[in-house]
């Protein structure tokens, strides 16, 4: 989909913030992407930003071989916000004077007003001092040539202006809930210095979507892969609503999902949409196909290449007169590419899609979302008329209980998973505690332990269940769920499933850990 004529240019340095600053920016009403910082300048003309921002990022802007802002970031004329390395970068790059910090300040600090702004007053909001969220380093002796500073921290400049050109700089972080009024601080750049009117809503998303898709594919057919999971489920409702009955889905059954979930999938989008759904029942393939697999890669390897082979199948039975293939690709891994790509990242494991199906079928792409964050995702998908209980599922990994499972996959451990999954779900949602849980599952342990069931001795499997809360999965924390919540799921399953007999809770963050366990 095009782009809106209003939208913000996001420079990502490598903050684990960065994608933080896209959402805050998109719930204010303000159309925006996320581009390397090493983005061509043609690119960044050709997207016509109504003002740049330049994220944080892990390096120093003292290091010789530290990240640059491109100039036209500094010469377009499009208003720019430098954000803790960014403003760091541009005090380098335009002759202000850094040196290391005596101390690395990371966590909550004060900012002292030094001067009236457009950016900060109503952040402060006649106050002399405004809590913060600081993470840097490296801190600026002296702002460059031009600037005024508008806000300080024990006397060193922690927000700093150039009005003339409409570049601005603050050393904290504006996107996270730990600064007082930061949003309120996005909402003034946006509003009053790049003369934003905010208006980016999911009504109106979905009204140039369909325009859009009607568009480019106009009578042809419609090829998509239905996982049952939020992100196909929304492409799905938002494509039949442009396409109608040119819409062919096929549900790949690998003997992986969750309880009941090719049943629900059947349910809402056969029987209650009315749309052309094809379920292909293939979990014997896949099972052989995992037989002796045991590293996690190697098993990811394997469903995806079996996933193409077997909707290659049903794509020539059920959708042989399709032109288009459709996937739930959402923005954050459109971000995640474009890191991979230059290099700002590392890969920490491969996301099974469809990948390499449309030149393998000689089909065109289309991905209605690819624009979206999986909030957004969820708000356009109760527009569309999806039901609350398929929208805030939570998420599930493409290759399915697979990666749930360490160690090598069989029908019969992928069943034992299943249950565990199933009740736990169950205890979360009858106790009110899923509402506030991001993602929650149960992972089958390649572990066997002693145990005693009645007046008999049991050497069985362990089930650790997992919790997490986030915001955008970026980093996550265990859930603290009450105790006795854990109880009676971890008493379910040792008594409901058969073949278990301890159950453990993961407290890891992430990072260090994944929130998957592969």
């Amino acid at each position: 989909m095009r782009p809106p004529a209003e939208k913000i240019l996001i420079l990502d340095f490598g903050s684990q913030y960065t994608q933080l600053i896209a959402r805050v920016t998109r719930e204010l009403g303000a159309y925006c992407e996320i581009h390397p910082c090493d983005i061509s300048p043609q690119a960044a003309a050709e997207f016509a930003p109504s003002g740049i921002i330049l994220s944080g990022g892990p390096d120093s802007a003292l290091a010789e071989d530290a990240p640059q802002i491109p100039e036209f970031a500094l010469s377009s004329g499009a208003p720019a916000l430098g954000v803790c390395y960014g403003m760091q970068a541009l005090a380098a790059q335009l002759g202000g004077t850094l040196r290391q910090s005596p101390r690395r300040e990371y966590g909550p600090a004060t900012i002292v007003r030094a001067a009236d702004s457009v950016l900060l007053d109503a952040a402060f909001a006649g106050e002399r001092e405004l809590p913060v969220w600081m993470s840097h380093g490296d801190e600026i002796v002296k702002a460059p040539p031009g600037f005024e500073v508008l806000a300080a921290s024990d006397g060193v400049p922690a927000a700093m202006a150039h009005w003339e050109r409409k570049i601005f700089g603050l050393q904290f972080h504006p996107e996270v809930s730990h600064t007082r009024n930061g949003r309120e601080i996005l909402s003034r750049f946006l509003r009053d210095i790049c003369g934003m009117r905010c208006e980016w809503t999911a009504p109106n998303f979905i009204e140039a979507a369909v325009e859009d898709i009607r568009a480019r594919v106009g009578g042809e057919k419609v090829l998509l892969a239905l996982s049952g999971g939020v992100d196909s489920a929304v492409a799905a409702a938002l494509l039949h609503r442009a396409v109608g009955g040119n819409l062919i889905c096929v549900l790949v059954d690998n003997g992986l999902l969750r309880m009941g979930e090719a049943a629900q999938v059947r349910e809402v989008f056969s029987e209650r949409f009315g749309m052309e759904l094809t379920v292909a029942d293939a979990a014997e393939r896949f099972f052989a196909a995992l037989k002796g697999a045991e590293e996690p890669e190697e098993k990811r390897r394997r469903i995806g290449r079996v996933f193409i082979e077997v909707f290659e199948e049903q794509a020539a039975a059920a959708g042989a007169e399709a032109q288009w293939l459709a996937q739930g690709t959402i923005y954050p891994d459109v971000v995640e590419s474009a890191k991979a790509a230059s290099g700002k990242a590392a890969a920490i494991k491969t996301h099974h899609n469809v990948g390499g199906l449309p030149e393998r079928l000689k089909l065109k792409l289309i991905e209605p979302l690819r624009e979206l964050f999986k909030d957004e995702v969820r708000r356009l998908g109760t527009l569309l008329g999806l039901p609350d209980s398929l929208l805030h599922r939570h998420p599930f990994p493409g290759p399915g209980l697979a990666v749930r499972i360490p160690g090598e996959v069989t029908p019969e451990r992928a069943e034992i998973a299943r249950r565990a999954d199933a009740v736990f779900m169950e205890e979360l949602r009858a106790s009110g505690c899923d509402a506030a849980v991001a993602q929650a599952f149960a992972v089958l342990l390649p572990v066997r332990s002693v145990g005693v069931m009645g007046d008999f001795r049991t050497y069985e499997n362990a089930v650790c269940l997992r919790a997490v809360t986030t915001t955008d999965f970026m980093t996550a924390d265990w859930a603290r769920l009450p105790d006795d919540v854990l109880a009676r799921a971890a008493s379910r399953i040792v008594n409901e499933v058969a073949g278990v007999n301890r159950v453990l809770y993961d407290i890891t963050s992430k990072p260090p850990a994944t929130v998957e366990w592969e």
